[in-house]
């Protein structure tokens, strides 16, 4: 029977095991650009088989939180560079994720104090993250407006800039995140597209962003180096598609011909229940209808996994298991796993910004 322990492939990437550190964002790069010290907390997560970063910006405009990155910069790609570089010495995979975040920003985010940019001018109900005096303050998002028809493309190409910045700074591929409520799912989704262009209305419509964006990626980089990650009914970020089971099964249908590394999805509500009695999703359904068009990427599941639960999912025919909030705590949470533990708590005070406390310091098995 396999294991969550043995090697598997993702596209191009062959990886040591069926675990992945799934994407954490913890506001410790000032100006949006990555320290010394993110090249530290990657490095302890090495013998996750894959390490997907935190969300990273693709431009200015597509910046939401205090002291996230970005890899549109000199700057940046020259702090991605060390991360990337102490990763692989560590024998280690990395991908990073392309963010926009779309409507869940602030003006003072933003350059020129501009608006937040969406598919229709409608405000999250939602906070995000500044810093005052240094101390993560949360604050109501601004009021966006409406990405004209015309701008479209210029945010398909900052995608793929990103994406090539990406490859040069040393990463093994690229997640798009299409998911929790930020831009790509905020096109998908009804409540937050009201569009009455060829980008709204319709499910053909509402995905055409995604589909347009992930094409250009696979033809800058190769299916093998591109994954993304959905979230079907999380209602992260104030979103919710009327429809979600058709939705999501033409998205994946229509990603299966372009041969990608994987398909990560968050099965339930992003950090909390697995399931939701309002919105009911099969997830067997989802993976099915990709296998059925063609889809050969490996499938990440994600969302409150422990080690029983890990174990059947592979069982029952997962590829790659996403860890999050484990890995913050526990850097050796491969070792800790093939264990059956014991496992670090994490300090939830420390998750977003400062140092090294929280980040850099949890102990490993062989300091205890």
């Amino acid at each position: 029977m396999t294991t969550l322990f043995e090697p598997t492939r993702a596209g191009d990437l062959q990886l040591a095991n069926r675990i992945a550190m799934a994407p954490l964002t913890r506001n410790r790069a000032p100006n949006a650009i990555p320290t010394p010290l993110m090249a530290a907390y990657y490095t302890q997560r090495a013998s996750a088989g894959l390490l997907i970063t935190e969300a990273t910006a693709i431009s200015p405009q597509g910046q939401g939180y205090a002291d996230v990155p970005g890899l549109y910069s000199t700057e940046q790609l020259d702090g991605w560079k060390k991360v990337t570089h102490a990763v692989h010495a560590a024998g280690g995979k990395i991908v990073v994720q392309l963010w926009h975040v779309g409507r869940v920003s602030h003006t003072s985010l933003q350059p020129g104090d501009a608006a937040p940019v969406a598919p229709s001018a409608l405000r999250a109900q939602t906070k995000t993250v500044l810093l005052k005096d240094g101390v993560p303050t949360f604050v109501e998002t601004s009021t966006p407006r409406a990405l004209e028809l015309e701008e479209l493309p210029g945010i398909v190409q900052d995608y793929r800039h990103a994406a090539r910045n990406a490859v040069a700074s040393g990463f093994d591929g690229v997640e798009l995140h299409a998911a929790n409520g930020y831009l790509i799912d905020q096109f998908l989704k009804t409540s937050s597209n009201q569009r009455k262009d060829d980008y709204g209305g319709t499910i053909p419509n509402r995905a055409r962003l995604l589909l347009e964006v992930v094409r250009g990626l696979v033809d800058d980089l190769g299916g093998g180096r591109v994954g993304i990650r959905l979230s079907p009914v999380t209602p992260a970020n104030d979103v919710l598609d009327a429809h979600p089971q058709p939705l999501f099964e033409y998205v994946v249908r229509h990603l299966a011909p372009l041969g990608l590394a994987y398909i990560h999805v968050i099965e339930g509500a992003t950090g909390g229940a697995r399931t939701l009695e309002d919105r009911p999703f099969d997830y067997a359904a989802l993976k099915a209808a990709y296998r059925a068009a063609g889809g050969q990427g490996a499938w990440m599941v994600n969302n409150g996994y422990d080690l029983p639960l890990a174990e059947q999912a592979v069982a029952d025919g997962a590829d790659l298991v996403a860890f999050g909030r484990p890995f913050i705590a526990n850097p050796d949470l491969v070792a800790r796993l093939r264990r059956g533990g014991p496992f670090n708590e994490p300090d939830r005070a420390t998750f977003y910004g400062g140092k090294e406390k929280g980040y850099t310091d949890y102990p490993t098995l062989a300091d205890s």
